[in-house]
């Protein structure tokens, strides 16, 4: 067994994990490893836009998850994509630029007893990686408007600037192709009392239009080339290691009663290798990998690791428990009289248009996110905020990796945005290799039903708007014979899937909350050098696509990082 020391070890080499190590290793007498499960992100459908149908299910990019049989959705089993590559799930998700509300920030101060989460602090740490860009292609920084905006464009990008940043990493792009029967979505939504937005990201996403997304000139924006590629190229106190998984986090007894956290042992080329941390080890492995090397290495409930015949290194009842994810429920809609991605890729001369288009321009079908247009609204009157997210695509099929339609349709995904129904993730067997039960026990609360049953009836209310009569709007799926709570809400469980936002599973919170892990500034409670850095620390899900939020935790984190090493 080879042995390697480092500063810091980073264990997943996701969205905060590149983050991570782009900031800690920026002081060049750090010497930071990242470790990532999967392999470089050098396959090209990680790159172009489309190419996600690609990369989901596929086992080069994608843990290939599934869930265990949920009672809410009459017992099915869901495939639960995570991204296994250089990148992590950045690498393959829909790519939709998403902080959420400002209440989901106040209320994580509230849930931790720190202010540092608040909204208006939280905000500057999404602006410091941000690189917000309305127009062409053209470099830019954060002192001045590019000049080949249009001047409408110019009076409209200055105003983002006062909420957006530029000149960061994470470039935010608007998207490179716009349908008309889209635009006849949006115009329903808004007779329906929805109102216009150009911004979903300014506190209060209540409002319809198109997403902005993490592209650059047509190309995938992941998180590898946003943080990690000018680090491997420029840093030599930096190493990445790919496929290489952590067997387990290694402790040692200290004067105090509470183990300290001093390395990983890692499976890497055949190999065991122990890699040492002098200063600590942050899991960045995401809502399913970091709850699963913390019940591998002894952290857990103690129930649960003595069944499976874990020792114990610290009983914390918390990890794996308060797993939440959006559950969509994907309507369908036929229509006639306007082009859909349907009818356009299902012909020889389409695909061939689709392919020059993104081969000449850039742009195109094949630069497209999963979904283009978004809405933000309440599923009642009764409702204090919005709800409901929907996201709005010109296609229908009947699972993603999936055949499309041979019929124009389109396709209005709702999901409840902030649900009650709470899951987990528990380690199966104590070796590492083993996949762990996920179990997110959709739709096990009442007040989760109704709101299924209620998003379905928005739904249908925006189709039922003039602006898409011409068109035709038909419901294939899931048929106007449903109409009572009861009947949605069973239809719910059978067509729902996961959009892939889990979180949780490592919550921070009070001293006193016996379900956290983590406290305000992610340090694991029990132990010292070992903190958790990933979408898994949020105390409830944000109000939208995590990706983003998940990155301004990682930017509060590498600060806190850097402070306690001083």
């Amino acid at each position: 067994m080879s042995e390697r020391t480092f500063d810091y070890i980073i264990v997943g080499a996701g969205t905060a994990g590149c983050l991570l190590a782009n900031r800690l290793s920026a002081d060049a007498g750090k010497r930071v490893l990242l470790i990532e499960a999967g392999g470089k992100d050098n396959y090209h459908w990680i790159h172009i836009p489309v190419g996600y149908l690609y990369c989901i299910g596929n086992p080069r990019t994608d843990w290939l998850y599934r869930t265990e049989p949920d009672a809410g959705l009459n017992g099915r089993v869901l495939r639960y994509p995570r991204g296994r590559t250089l990148g992590g799930s950045s690498s393959i998700n829909g790519m939709i630029y998403m902080r959420g509300q400002a209440r989901d920030y106040d209320q994580w101060a509230q849930a931790t007893g720190d202010d540092a989460w608040s909204w208006a602090n939280a905000l500057p740490y999404f602006k410091l990686h941000e690189d917000y860009y309305l127009g062409a292609d053209a470099a830019h920084g954060a002192k001045g408007t590019p000049p080949e905006l249009l001047q409408d464009d110019q009076t409209q990008y200055r105003r983002l600037l006062r909420q957006q940043g530029a000149g960061g990493e994470w470039r935010v792009e608007k998207q490179r192709l716009r349908w008309d029967i889209l635009d006849a979505f949006s115009q329903a939504a808004q007779q329906a009392g929805i109102a216009a937005t150009d911004d979903f990201n300014r506190g209060n996403n209540e409002g319809v239009g198109y997403f902005a997304v993490n592209q650059r000139a047509g190309w995938r924006w992941n998180a590898a080339k946003a943080f990690l590629r000018p680090t491997c190229d420029e840093r030599p106190n930096v190493e990445v290691w790919t496929s290489a998984q952590v067997v387990r986090l290694l402790f040692e007894a200290t004067a105090d009663g509470r183990p300290r956290c001093t390395g990983a042992q890692v499976r890497a080329g055949g190999e065991n290798v122990t890699a040492t941390a002098g200063r600590e080890v942050i899991l960045c492995a995401g809502s399913i990998g970091s709850p699963q090397i913390l019940q591998l290495s002894g952290i857990g409930p103690a129930e649960l690791l003595k069944r499976v015949g874990v020792p114990v290194v610290t009983d914390l009842p918390g990890v794996g428990a308060n797993l939440q994810d959006h559950l969509q429920i994907r309507a369908m809609f036929k229509v006639q009289g306007v082009q859909t991605l349907n009818t356009l890729a299902n012909s020889l001369l389409g695909k061939a248009r689709i392919g020059l288009e993104y081969a000449l321009r850039r742009s195109g079908p094949m630069s497209m996110a999963p979904s283009q247009l978004g809405a933000f609204t309440r599923s009642d009157a009764a409702q204090a905020w919005p709800n409901l997210e929907f996201h709005v695509q010109p296609l229908s099929l009947d699972a993603f990796g999936e055949p499309l339609h041979d019929f124009p349709a389109f396709t209005a995904s709702v999901c409840n945005l902030n649900p009650t129904s709470r899951g987990t993730v528990q380690i199966k067997s104590p070796r590492f290799e083993d996949a762990p039960a996920i179990a997110p026990n959709y739709l096990s609360t009442e007040q989760d039903r109704k709101v299924a049953a209620d998003s379905l009836r928005v739904t249908r209310r925006i189709v039922a708007q003039p602006a898409l009569a011409r068109y035709q709007p038909q419901e294939y799926k899931p048929g106007v014979q449903f109409q009572s709570d009861d009947e949605l809400a069973q239809l719910a469980g059978d067509i729902a899937t996961t959009i892939f936002h889990p979180v949780g599973t490592t919550k921070m919170g009070h001293a006193d909350d016996p379900r956290a892990v983590v406290d305000s500034r992610l340090r694991v409670r029990g132990v010292t050098g070992l903190r958790v850095v990933d979408a898994g620390v949020m105390p409830t899900i944000t109000s939208g696509n995590t990706n983003s939020p998940t990155l301004m935790i990682a930017e509060k984190a590498a600060q806190w990082i850097a402070e306690d090493a001083g």
